[in-house]
């Protein structure tokens, strides 16, 4: 019986994950140096730096650090414009919520997370929002997930972790939590073979979560 769910956010409550690399891709363009999806996706699965790329073909930190700047300007400005909600989510999370306590789980800098979620739709259900600024090292190592569960004063084995990366879903075992993996086109060529479950979408994690 769980009694807790933690939610990733990217590609789970909202479709930005192709936004954000559209952004890494456009200011990696202007140092001269081509973002391909595939390596993009290779290097997600663990959280690797694809800024090393540039900087392994000659471009300063300095120029980096620019180029990451102008990144988060375009992402921002995807999130403003582009269609990133996702239908059904919000009725789902407002069921679920009368039911268990919930967390958002998220590798998302706050400002960026704010932004998406500036309506409150969603976050009104939450008890607590952790970004990237709120513990000491990101998906794949165990913190975020560790943290949440102190949060919500939970024992991993109440709790049920909903994921759409192969980093996130590292993070949620090495927690010690089972993790249910939502179909996200986006990841699909990542490894989910630790997964606990498999589902197409939050209207399958009601059921699941009712066997």
């Amino acid at each position: 019986m769980k009694n807790f769910i933690l939610f990733d956010n990217d590609g789970v409550l909202v479709e930005t994950e192709l936004w954000y690399f559209h952004a890494n891709e456009k200011a990696m363009k202007e140092l001269g140096v081509t973002l391909e999806l595939e390596y993009y996706l290779e290097l997600m699965k663990h959280g690797g730096n694809w800024w090393e790329l540039a900087m392994q073909r000659g471009v300063s930190l300095e120029e980096v650090n620019r180029a990451r700047e102008r990144r988060s300007r375009y992402y921002q400005h995807y999130l403003r414009t582009e269609n990133i909600y996702i239908e059904g989510v919000e009725e789902v999370i407002r069921e679920l919520s009368e039911h268990y306590r919930m967390g958002i789980v998220t590798t998302s800098r706050r400002v960026d997370f704010e932004l998406i979620h500036h309506e409150k739709k969603l976050t009104r259900y939450m008890e607590f929002v952790l970004c990237e600024e709120d513990y000491s090292r990101a998906k794949p190592h165990p913190d975020p997930y560790l943290k949440g569960l102190e949060l919500l004063s939970a024992h991993p084995n109440d709790t049920i972790v909903v994921e759409d990366s192969q980093r996130g879903l590292t993070s949620a075992v090495h927690a010690g939590i089972e993790c249910a993996i939502i179909k996200n086109d986006f990841t699909a060529s990542h490894d989910f073979s630790a997964a606990t479950y498999r589902i197409d979408s939050l209207n399958d994690l009601k059921a699941l979560l009712t066997r």
